[in-house]
């Protein structure tokens, strides 16, 4: 038998912006647990603003579990919150009711701010640096400094290491600002791997000495670019059937629900979705072949596949819950029905 450290890691009851939380419990077992395996786990709600003091007991539910290359014999375990019954959803439980296809395929473009002492990794202490342009997938000591390389390498040796299906790091437009991508099938799946992805970022960050500024627009109404999650999607029918007049009756139903999308694609983003920095404003939905600056960018791979395949939308911001962001994506798509789309393709 071996003592596994289990780290079981969940979303707070904290407003607009859940915090990751992380506790260990030590266990045996004969092998790399099963998920089936770990058991469920109390926790005190009344310090996570997801209980009263006087009923304080919450309970974790692993959903989801990797190796944790940072520990030996560590495993990390992705939970949802539930009611002291262990069987009802926290109302804090984002998880548990999304919509979820295991033939949709999500892929999230996680961009962020390093910041060391209240500003962004190589600013100065007054004022700014350089303006944007050479930043983005920079390369030397000018444009990135000698720490955050290092730091996106190891983060990304971390993710490939615990199973994360990790697609790529970049420096981006600002600086001090990179972006970091995950893929996968399944909404659960996708955002699962994309919140285990930024834990490991931020407990990382720990040994540097430096914060992580999810914020959407840190440097507020500058001229830097804010930070997003933009979201590439595809379900099974976008992929092999699709069709124009499908493409433009979906471009149709995201337009109509708008509002519903802004809504959960993360807090301020009226002041990121401005219609500057390869943005569109946040109150007019748009679509554009390789348009960064259109709620939706249409890839010219897509077009020329005779309109099947994936699109981006680039509204969801940095902060944004992935659960419910592949969710409202999937509702959308979900109220286009296809089956005239299948006779007309036939």
């Amino acid at each position: 038998m071996t003592k596994y450290k289990l780290e079981y890691i969940w979303l707070d009851g904290y407003k607009p912006v859940p915090n990751l939380r992380g506790k260990t419990q030590i266990k045996e077992f004969a092998d790399f647990p099963t998920l089936d395996q770990l058991p469920l786990w109390g926790f005190d709600g009344s310090s996570t603003l997801q209980a009263e003091g006087h009923s304080s007991d919450c309970v974790l539910k692993p959903v989801a579990h990797f190796p944790d290359p940072a520990r030996a014999n560590g495993v990390l375990v992705m939970c949802e919150v539930m009611m002291p019954d262990g069987v009802t959803p926290h109302p804090s439980n984002s998880r548990a009711t999304i919509l979820d296809d295991q033939d949709a395929w999500f892929g999230f473009e996680q961009e962020y701010f390093f910041y060391k002492d209240g500003r962004p990794l190589g600013f100065p202490e007054h004022g700014f640096p350089a303006p944007q342009g050479p930043y983005y997938t920079g390369v030397g000591y000018k444009n990135v400094g000698d720490i955050a390389r290092k730091l996106t390498e190891e983060h990304l040796d971390l993710c490939l290491a615990a199973g994360i299906n990790h697609e790529g790091i970049n420096a981006e437009v600002a600086k001090g600002q990179w972006e970091f991508q995950i893929f996968g099938k399944g909404s659960r799946t996708a955002a699962d791997q994309m919140w285990i992805a930024r834990y490991l970022l931020m407990r990382l960050t720990e040994k540097y000495g430096i914060d992580i500024e999810w914020h959407c627009k840190p440097l507020g109404d500058t001229d830097w670019n804010g930070s997003g999650m933009h979201c590439n999607f595809s379900t099974k029918f976008m992929r092999e059937v699709g069709g124009k007049e499908y493409f433009e009756a979906l471009m149709a139903q995201f337009d109509k629900n708008l509002m519903d999308h802004i809504a959960v694609y993360g807090p301020d983003n009226d002041k990121r979705l401005t219609g500057k920095h390869e943005t569109a404003p946040w109150n007019k939905f748009s679509y554009g072949v390789a348009d960064r600056g259109a709620s939706i960018r249409v890839p010219h791979s897509f077009v020329n596949n005779g309109y099947r395949g994936y699109l981006e939308d680039r509204r969801p911001n940095s902060q944004g819950d992935p659960y419910q962001i592949a969710s409202q994506i999937l509702k959308t798509i979900s109220e286009v029905p296809t089956e005239a789309f299948k006779k007309a393709a036939a």
